[in-house]
C-alpha cells in the first residue's frame, strides 16, 4: 500500500483535517472521514478524528488503496488521429468526449476508444482507468492529446510536462473586447472552498501561469491564442474568467449565455510542441479548429 505524507505549514493551521485533505486530494469529505475511521489517514502516527484542528508541523500520512481491477472495454468510437507510431498516439479529441472513465462516466470515453484502436497495448503507469493517459483536457475542450503506448514513452513525456518542456497552445473565444494585445496571468489556483466541483484563484493555491495573445478583436468578443506554463485543472477557464473575459459557452465559470447556442467552453488545444520520447525528434503538431468553432467566428465576423 502506497502512502502520501503532508507536513502542516502555517497556511493550514487552524483548519479541520478532513477539510484540508478533501481539498488537497480532490476527494469528498465523506471519503476522507471513512479513510480516517479505517485508520488509512494517520496524524503524527496515530488515529485521529475528522474534526481535529491541525497544528503547525503536524504530520499527516495517507495510505492509498491499491487500484482495483476494472472492466474497461474497448469501444468503437471514431478517433481523429493526427500522428501515430509504435510509441505514441496523438489525437484531436472532439468536444463532449470525456478523456477517461470516472464517476458518472464508466464508458464511452477516449480511453475506451484508444483501447479499441491500440490492440497491442498502452502504458500502464496511469493505472487501471487511465491506460496511456499522460495529460488531460476537459470534456468540452477539443483538440490535441498525447497517448503513450508504453511505459518508457509515458515516463519521458511525464518528465517533459513536469519540467514545462511541452508547449501547449490553445485558441479561445472570450466574451468582451480585450483592451490589451497580450498579457500574462500569474495567479495561483486551488479547489474552490465554496464549491468542490470548481477551481478558483486562491493565494493558498498552486502556481499557475497563463500567457494570452489577441488574434482578433470584435465588438463584444475577442479571439485569443493561449499558452500555459502550468497545467492546473481548469486553468485557462479560471484565469480568463477571473480577469473579466470568460470563455464563450463555459457553463461553470461564466453564466454560459451566448447568442450562438454553444454549450461548453469554446476552447481548442490547437498546437503541441514536444520532443519525441524515444527518437528525440522535435515534434510540432497542429489541429484545425472544429467546424462549429469556425461557424461561430463566421457569424461574428458577419
Amino acid at each position: 500500500m502506497e502512502q502520501k505524507k503532508y507536513i502542516i505549514t502555517q497556511e493550514f493551521v487552524g483548519k479541520r483535517i478532513d477539510k484540508i485533505i478533501s481539498i488537497e486530494e480532490d476527494i469528498s469529505r465523506t471519503t476522507v472521514q471513512r479513510l480516517i475511521e479505517e485508520s488509512k489517514i494517520l496524524l503524527n502516527g496515530k488515529k485521529t478524528k475528522p474534526s481535529y484542528i491541525v497544528q503547525l508541523d503536524d504530520e499527516i500520512v495517507i495510505f492509498e488503496d491499491e487500484p482495483k481491477e476494472t472492466n474497461l472495454k474497448p469501444e468503437d468510437i471514431p478517433l481523429d488521429i493526427i500522428y501515430e507510431d509504435d510509441d505514441i498516439l496523438v489525437v484531436n479529441k472532439q468536444k463532449g468526449l470525456v478523456v477517461h472513465p470516472g464517476n458518472g462516466n464508466p464508458n464511452g470515453t477516449l480511453v475506451n476508444a484508444v483501447m479499441a484502436h491500440c490492440k497491442e497495448g498502452l502504458s500502464g503507469i496511469g493505472g487501471e482507468i487511465r491506460p496511456g493517459i499522460v495529460h488531460r483536457i476537459d470534456k468540452d475542450t477539443s483538440g490535441l492529446l498525447i497517448i503513450a503506448k508504453n511505459d518508457k514513452a509515458h515516463i519521458n513525456l511525464s518528465e517533459q510536462i513536469k519540467n514545462h518542456e511541452v508547449k501547449k497552445t490553445y485558441i479561445a473565444l472570450v466574451r468582451g473586447r480585450m483592451k490589451e494585445n497580450q498579457a500574462t496571468i500569474d495567479m495561483p489556483i486551488a479547489r474552490s472552498q465554496k464549491d468542490r466541483t470548481k477551481m478558483a484563484v486562491s493565494r493558498n493555491g498552486k502556481n499557475a501561469v497563463t500567457h494570452i495573445k489577441v488574434l482578433q478583436k470584435f465588438d463584444e468578443y475577442t479571439l485569443l491564442e493561449v499558452n500555459i506554463e502550468t497545467g492546473r485543472t481548469h486553468q485557462i477557464r479560471v484565469h480568463l474568467s477571473q480577469i473579466g473575459y470568460p470563455i464563450v459557452g463555459d457553463m461553470v465559470y461564466s453564466n454560459g449565455k451566448n447568442p450562438f447556442g454553444v454549450v461548453g467552453q469554446m476552447l481548442h488545444s490547437s498546437k503541441l510542441e514536444f520532443v519525441h520520447p524515444i527518437t528525440g525528434e522535435k515534434m510540432k503538431l497542429e489541429a484545425e479548429l472544429p467546424k462549429y468553432f469556425e461557424e461561430v467566428l463566421e457569424k461574428i465576423r458577419n
